[in-house]
């Protein structure tokens, strides 16, 4: 097979129970217990009128402003996942639009990722179907190729595997690698019952912040404390 022509499958993919426990957390309470160092990138933004997202990725690679091999993922995509899509941030041409979103909708995936640009906005905020995206314009893609299917991509930085989890909210978007996310779960759930306990407690008048602001510059050594 051509080298940038590459249509493969998938070894692994994230169970369905493992998707629905993710969903019910913030992207950033699994961020943090990931030591803050993984991201997609402050310019994939969430477009779609609101709601999470959550599915195992299915990964595609290609030519800035060719969506080729996006039009072959929506014929190979299994219901619930995730069509991530790496197109080098590019936003001088729309890769998806209404009508293959429709598609996507319809074939039950469970969201799109675009590190590029999207058109027919309008009804993407319209539409609770998850979208993420670099940006927007009214410009129509190419369909000529080359691109990859279910290769490793890379968005700012954040490795992406088939296969591996992939989570979004208001927030931003994240992916948690396959191998991890029964270690990352329980810790995730942690962090997101003891931050609903302090807000809590603060609404409530419980908690200083005073207190543990105090004792954070006191530890960094400050004076006049």
């Amino acid at each position: 097979m051509a080298h940038g022509f590459r249509i493969l499958g998938r070894t692994r993919r994230v169970d369905e129970q493992t998707v629905r426990q993710f969903r019910e957390l913030p992207v950033a309470n699994v961020s943090d217990v990931m030591s803050r160092l993984t991201a997609g990138g402050p310019n994939l933004r969430p477009l779609h009128a609101g709601g999470p997202l959550a599915g195992p990725a299915f990964t595609v690679k290609t030519r800035p402003g060719d969506n080729l091999m996006v039009h072959k993922a929506l014929l190979m995509a299994k219901p619930g996942d995730v069509i991530v899509v790496d197109a080098g941030g590019e936003l001088s041409n729309a890769l998806v639009g209404e009508m293959m979103l429709s598609h996507a909708i319809q074939i039950g995936v469970a969201g799109v990722v675009i590190n590029g640009a999207v058109r027919d906005y309008g009804w993407i905020k319209n539409n609770s179907f998850p979208v993420f995206a670099a940006g927007i314009t009214h410009r129509g893609p190419y369909k000529d190729g080359p691109g990859e299917i279910n290769v490793p991509i890379s968005l700012d930085g954040m490795v992406i595997n088939p296969g591996d989890l992939i989570i979004g909210d208001d927030d931003g978007l994240l992916c948690v690698p396959y191998e991890l996310t029964g270690e990352i779960y329980p810790l995730a759930k942690a962090k997101n019952e003891a931050e609903t306990k302090t807000v809590a407690n603060t609404l409530a008048g419980k908690l200083d912040p005073k207190l543990w602001v105090d004792e954070s510059l006191k530890r960094l050594g400050c004076e006049g404390v």
